[in-house]
């Protein structure tokens, strides 16, 4: 379906300013079609004045639909007598009654004309499907009352709204729909109506009683009590009876308002409240939050035992003659450390991917401390990992640890020199290089044949991966230069 910014673009003269106006209606007329039952459509003046595009399109989550098809992208082309014509023309809201058919279903048309700024912008049109009329009941009587007042409220421009001060705990929970539960209040605060999800949100919260003839604003500061007044306190924001979501939230539930003032030409007439409990939504919410900080702690925990057990390696190394032995013992220390490295970047965050560059440093640090009882050694990286899985983290980075050992080891024996690991991403891929400006791999070297502990533990966490591994000369000049590739 085409967007409401193409078909602006490509079939008016409308300014910047005028499709602000009508992106910030289309975002808050859901309302409006809920309430009337209505399905309704935003018709543009084309760049041919007897030419109307339709650019949006809403159908009501309260009733059957009047339109079957899509109509964003079609035409009203010199009919003078259409009903969108006429409201344009006129700038007054036209209503068709009589039970229209269209495709053989009564249907009741209104068109409001968009007049901003001193011209008409657009033209909404209402079409409400008779066939499916709702028997006649108190909700169904304040639907009706309340779409009229945002029918007028559109024509003389005080709906849409601008959002006022909302939280954004509110926000980030969706937009409340009518259907989930209204209340209607007097310009003093009384309720005057509420309907049945509204009345059972509320006794989430702890209401014992009716909302009718209630403050509200007075009855939702009382349920919260306990709770630390402030400028945004759910009750004050209410009592203001201005634009605005909050949230309500007791110790047994919390629901989602959304505030909408009410007004006719003299000025306001009452308030709207839309409601959604969103007691189930937290519930889960804080459940999240508690496993996250389980998970968290375990790998803090695992951290400090891996901690552990490289210090406990690195003692047996001391009271080991063996050279042979001591290295071996500091190879297992370097990869215990490795794990325990990323283990507490797990540690600290909220969800399963890795900044790797920090854990490339800090595994670059201490190939420097290792290397620094041999020789000069600068170990950096030179490019950004961007994030990683948790999950290919740490076999990652135990490749990576094994890789820069191998070129220190092998590469300089004794001597200085430089390990630079360049990370590369492209597309779905990460290539990683190593390389080094020491001896180089010796003449006879196949990796085929190699008995390298380290080279084999790379080719099997590689292989883990899914990824590619080579090694061989440096093309850029003396020494070796390894590659891994794998997919991100």
């Amino acid at each position: 379906m085409l967007s409401l910014a193409q078909v602006v673009a490509d079939r008016t003269d409308l300014g910047a300013e005028d499709v602000a106006i009508l992106n910030e209606i289309v975002s808050e007329w859901h309302l409006l079609a809920d309430l009337s039952f209505s399905d309704l459509i935003c018709w543009v003046p084309g760049t041919d004045d007897n030419e109307f595009w339709a650019a949006a399109q809403i159908r009501p989550a309260t009733g059957p639909t009047a339109l079957e098809d899509d109509v964003v992208g079609e035409v009203i082309s010199y009919d003078p007598e259409h009903l969108v014509t006429e409201a344009y023309l006129s700038e007054v809201v036209c209503e068709a009654g009589d039970n229209k058919l269209q495709a053989g279903v009564p249907v009741d048309v209104w068109a409001i004309p968009i007049v901003r700024n001193g011209h008409c912008v657009a033209v909404v049109e209402r079409h409400t499907n008779q066939m499916g009329v709702r028997a006649p009941g108190a909700l169904e009587d304040n639907y009706r009352e309340i779409a009229d007042i945002l029918t007028d409220m559109l024509w003389r421009g005080d709906f849409p709204y601008k959002e006022g001060k909302s939280s954004a705990r509110a926000l980030a929970s969706g937009v409340p729909r009518i259907g989930e539960g209204i209340i209607r209040i007097t310009v003093g605060g009384i309720v005057s109506y509420a309907s049945p999800n509204a009345v059972s949100a509320y006794r989430r919260l702890g209401l014992q009683g009716d909302l009718v003839g209630e403050d509200i604003a007075q009855l939702t500061s009382t349920l919260m009590v306990g709770n630390q007044p402030t400028d945004e306190a759910p009750g004050k924001v209410i009592r203001q009876q201005q634009p605005a979501t909050v949230e309500v939230e007791t110790i047994r539930g919390s629901v989602n308002v959304k505030v909408v003032p009410l007004t006719d030409a003299h000025g306001a007439i009452g308030t709207l409240l839309v409601c959604r409990d969103t007691t189930e939504l937290r519930r889960r919410e804080r459940q999240l939050i508690t496993k996250d900080a389980t998970i968290r702690e375990i790998h803090h925990r695992v951290k400090n035992n891996l901690q552990t057990v490289a210090a406990l390696l690195r003692l047996q190394a001391r009271r080991i003659q063996s050279e042979e032995g001591v290295t071996a013992l500091h190879h297992a220390m370097s990869r215990v450390q490795a794990i325990a490295i990323v283990h507490e970047i797990l540690s600290q965050t909220f969800d399963g991917r890795v900044e790797f560059d920090d854990v490339m440093d800090r595994l670059l640090r201490h190939v420097g401390d290792v290397a620094a009882s041999r020789g000069k050694v600068n170990a950096r990286r030179s490019g950004s990992f961007g994030e990683v899985a948790a999950d290919a983290a740490t076999s990652l980075s135990l490749v990576l640890t094994e890789l820069c050992q191998n070129a220190i080891e092998h590469g300089f024996q004794s001597g200085s020199g430089e390990v630079v690991v360049t990370p590369i991403r492209k597309g779905s891929t990460l290539r990683i290089e190593v390389t080094d400006n020491g001896l180089g791999l010796p003449d006879e070297f196949d990796p085929a044949n190699t008995s390298s502990l380290g080279l084999s533990i790379v080719e099997t966490l590689v292989s883990d991966l899914h990824g590619t591994f080579e090694l061989g000369p440096n093309p850029d000049g003396h020494g070796a230069r390894a590659v891994v590739e794998i997919p991100v």
